[in-house]
């Protein structure tokens, strides 16, 4: 057993450093940059994500509006994890409408969606990146294998590619989505001072 192990651990370190590829750096650079405008300029993050990728985009959500590093404002970011908003719409307009129809509702010009997706073929994630394109959203497409439909459709994107299952894509993913918070951290507050950080208490 403890061979199948370390190969898992050996999986998951490669999983990490694909992140130094100069793809990764420039996706993670580019990414903090969009969505810290996006704070700055008064608008917010919407993300979403079916199973394992759900749980990242709420994960990365509630990094946002609660605190990681620093001592800080809220940062407005919703993942699309309600169940009544999930249930009403898969049972009444089909499973593939659930994300668009949340970016109709509460997305606006300015706003940036984030859709996470290890295949990239996900008919719900395709639906809410068309939909965000048509009201005026920046995109950003977390991806793995060869990206999928969705391969393309975003301005911004990153296929983590050469694995052959989901969780080592999803680990590589969620890496990524702590960095770019750090970054967005230090764009926007590492100029304020420390008399104004502190109010923001835990």
């Amino acid at each position: 057993m403890q061979h199948d192990i370390l190969h898992a651990v050996d999986d998951g370190i490669r999983a990490m450093e694909f992140l130094r590829k100069p793809e990764s750096l420039d996706f993670i650079e580019q990414a903090s940059l969009m969505i810290a405008n996006c704070f700055r300029e008064g608008n917010k993050l919407l993300i979403a994500g079916n199973g394992g990728s759900l749980c990242d985009a709420m994960h990365f959500a509630e990094e946002l509006t609660g605190v990681f590093r620093a001592k800080r404002k809220a940062l407005p970011a919703i993942a699309f994890s309600d169940p009544g908003h999930l249930t009403c719409t898969a049972n009444d307009l089909g499973f593939e409408s659930v994300f668009s129809r949340g970016v109709e509702a509460l997305g606006k010009p300015g706003d940036v969606f984030v859709a996470l997706t290890t295949s990239g073929n996900s008919a719900n994630l395709v639906r809410a990146t068309e939909k965000a394109k048509e009201i005026g959203l920046q995109t950003i497409a977390f991806l793995g294998k060869t990206g999928g439909q969705l391969k393309g459709m975003s301005d911004l994107e990153w296929i983590v590619d050469g694995f052959t299952y989901s969780d080592r894509i999803q680990e590589a993913h969620m890496a990524a989505i702590h960095i770019i918070i750090q970054m967005v951290e230090q764009e926007l507050f590492a100029s304020e001072p420390i008399s104004v950080l502190e109010k923001y208490v835990f």
